[in-house]
């Protein structure tokens, strides 16, 4: 998603314009975000709007980490190790006189500010690539406070949606840098008449008629991936407690903390209160889908930890798919982790996205 302000040129990065390839390769960490903003706005309304918006607590982890680890940089101090950040926000207000908004206001044309002044309702810009490869970064704008702000308590989310999707769109390159299981993608196709894109380093665990899971076992974590499916019924299915139901079943069925104990099982979580699992609608791949996002353990003491699922129909097979992810990693933050779950998670094709050429060659 772009949100394009018409004449709008960033002027202090002009120099960089050019050959990409001679670009520096965008410097920071996966769920870093650089804020740079006057201070004076930072301690005001607008700095405790993007605190709200984008260090929110991220829902379905075991202990509280943010969506976003926000690293807040005041305007004056901007360098160039800075401005080569992998996710940048730059926020600038037309009425305020202070010297970081200064430094801000800088890059925008003169054509630009009129048409800030004059449309209150465009608030934000996002371009990549700006000082560095793979860099995203966004502008925040407004004639007055008071009107940034009521356009970011309207449509904030929006900020937050673009830069999950900026992350995502990086670690699926970087998942599939070095190749795929196309095996496994390829056994979906002919028996599940869908598709699921595994990065190397996944093996397969069990499959049977409608249940398929991949696992990838670390010294410090587990990640699990599993695609179970069952006849389309009607709506109801996407009901919360059908999801957790049907999930619930799948699991007691194929999934086991120690496979030598059947009592052992993984369920879903609902005994902490302060940790629900959640239930939205989204679109998935162009698909409508319902997005779970919860806890898990064993039904023996043992293990447990966050999932991440989605459910959606395929109207030509008139099958219903729940597929997940979900990891046991214990004493880490696992904000990244599910992350990248999901990522693999949305290269999901259902049998009327599938390549016409069908199963790839070995």
């Amino acid at each position: 998603m772009r949100y394009v302000l018409l004449l709008f040129v960033i002027v202090l990065f002009a120099s960089c314009g050019g050959d990409k390839k001679n670009m520096a390769l965008a410097k920071g960490v996966p769920g870093d975000l650089y804020v740079v903003m006057d201070s004076a706005q930072r301690k005001g309304v607008i700095g405790d709007i993007l605190d709200s918006l984008l260090a929110a607590e991220m829902p379905g982890l075991p202990r509280e980490e943010s969506i976003f680890r926000i690293h807040w940089i005041d305007a004056r101090k901007l360098n160039y190790v800075l401005k080569e950040r992998r996710n940048l926000i730059y926020v600038m207000t037309l009425d305020s006189q202070t010297p970081g908004t200064a430094v801000i206001r800088k890059m925008f044309t003169p054509e630009s500010i009129t048409q800030i002044q004059n449309n209150e309702k465009q608030f934000m810009t996002t371009l990549s690539d700006v000082a560095a490869r793979t860099q995203e970064v966004a502008f925040l704008f407004g004639k007055s406070e008071s009107v940034l702000a009521a356009n970011l308590r309207q449509q904030g989310g929006q900020l937050v949606t673009h830069f999950n999707l900026r992350e995502r769109e990086r670690l699926t390159h970087a998942l599939f840098k070095a190749g795929q299981m196309k095996g496994i993608t390829d056994l979906l196709i002919k028996n599940f008449s869908c598709a699921l894109k595994i990065p190397f380093g996944y093996k397969l665990v069990e499959q049977s008629d409608d249940f398929l899971w991949i696992r990838q076992m670390n010294p410090k974590d587990d990640k699990d991936i599993f695609i179970s499916r069952k006849p389309y019924t009607s709506q109801a299915d996407f009901s919360l407690e059908n999801l957790i139901a049907y999930r619930d079943k799948v699991c007691r069925k194929h999934l086991f903390a120690d496979p030598d104990d059947s009592e052992s099982y993984l369920m879903t979580e609902r005994t902490v209160p302060y940790i629900p699992v959640t239930a939205d609608t989204v679109n998935f791949n162009g698909n409508f889908a319902i997005q779970l996002r919860g806890l898990f353990r064993s039904h023996t003491p043992g293990v447990g930890g966050p999932f991440v699922g989605y459910a959606l129909a395929d109207e030509a097979t008139q099958q219903f798919y729940y597929i997940e992810g979900f990891t046991i990693s214990p004493g880490r933050e696992q904000r990244e982790i599910i992350r990248e779950l999901e990522t693999v998670l949305y290269t999901f094709q259902t049998s009327q996205q599938l390549p016409a050429q069908g199963p790839s060659k070995p």
